[in-house]
């Protein structure tokens, strides 16, 4: 079996939407097999494209803060895992990013996930990552309204709901003050008990 170096060596060589992206082609993920929490996200925006570190803007500043984590915690590999829906910039639409690239998860989640056996926690960011890991097809606000059914009781696997960290949400949460009054708390909770902070 090929080590997780070789694995991520070959996501990122791949170029299966090379002939769709305006921008390059430039596979963002962070990956170790170790990783017991996930954060299952969009696609990159173009401040990651162009640094090739993943949430590092102001979306990624507001998710380590719903994390009550720091950048070092957040960035290592060994113990969180950030595997966005596409890994490569989708490029820029009328009305903001593109949606991922619809090649990117069928050719790699799986093989990836498969990869993950210490995983505790998933972090399900956006409708796209929900549609996968949840089976939901609603709308963001009435997926993560019900996040208590993905993440409480008895469950291995605890998965939180999430909508983009993006400062575009902002009026999504202000509409919303739940989600940080109510979720957040919890989730910096999981967090911290499986970090073992």
């Amino acid at each position: 079996m090929e080590s997780d170096k070789q694995l991520i060596a070959r996501v990122k060589a791949c170029t299966i939407c090379a002939a769709h992206l305006t921008d390059g082609v430039r596979p963002v993920l962070q990956f170790s097999s170790t990783a017991r929490i996930l954060i299952a996200g969009q696609a990159p925006g173009r401040k990651v494209h162009d640094t090739g570190i993943p949430f590092n803007d102001p979306s990624g500043d507001r998710l380590r803060q719903w994390m009550g984590i720091d950048r070092q915690t957040f960035y290592d590999a060994q113990q969180i895992a950030i595997l966005p829906m596409g890994f490569c910039f989708p490029g820029t639409g009328k009305s903001g990013d593109l949606p991922p690239r619809k090649e990117c998860a069928p050719q790699w989640r799986q093989l990836l996930l498969d990869r993950l056996p210490e995983l505790e926690l998933v972090l399900v960011i956006g409708q796209y990552a929900q549609a996968w890991h949840l089976s939901e097809k609603g709308s963001v606000t009435e997926i993560v309204s019900n996040w208590r059914d993905y993440c409480q009781g008895d469950q291995v696997l605890k998965q939180f709901p999430m909508p983009h960290p993006s400062p575009r949400n902002n009026i999504w949460l202000k509409r919303n003050p739940w989600f940080e009054e109510e979720l957040v708390p919890v989730l910096q909770g999981e967090v911290k008990r499986v970090l073992s902070l």
